[in-house]
């Protein structure tokens, strides 16, 4: 209960003086600032993701029977070269029923 009190006071630290710099600045961002923030949406998917895929059974799997894996390298190939994110998604969800399918 006090881990979880801790990590939800931490996340206020974080978040609050951002926002507050915006209500007192009338929604000017420091240019700084804005680039930091770019990079958010990114590692809170990284961050949500990586565990999924690559933990299965309470153990590290980078087996290549690992449909997740695959599924998730397809996906990332795909929208890297497309810029096409939904093309991304269907195809690594092919790959993943495919690989689960085969092995």
């Amino acid at each position: 209960m006090m881990s979880t009190l801790l990590l939800i006071l931490g996340m206020a630290a974080v978040t609050y003086p951002v926002r507050v710099s915006t209500w007192l600045g009338k929604g000017h961002i420091p240019h700084r600032l804005k680039q930091a923030l770019a990079y958010v949406p990114t590692a809170v998917l990284t961050a949500i993701v990586v565990p999924t895929v690559l933990i299965q059974h309470d153990h590290l799997s980078l087996d290549w029977r690992n449909a997740q894996l695959v599924g998730a390298i397809v996906t990332g190939l795909i929208v890297w070269r497309t810029r096409h994110l939904l093309w991304g998604i269907g195809g690594g969800l092919v790959v993943f029923g495919l690989w689960q399918w085969l092995f």
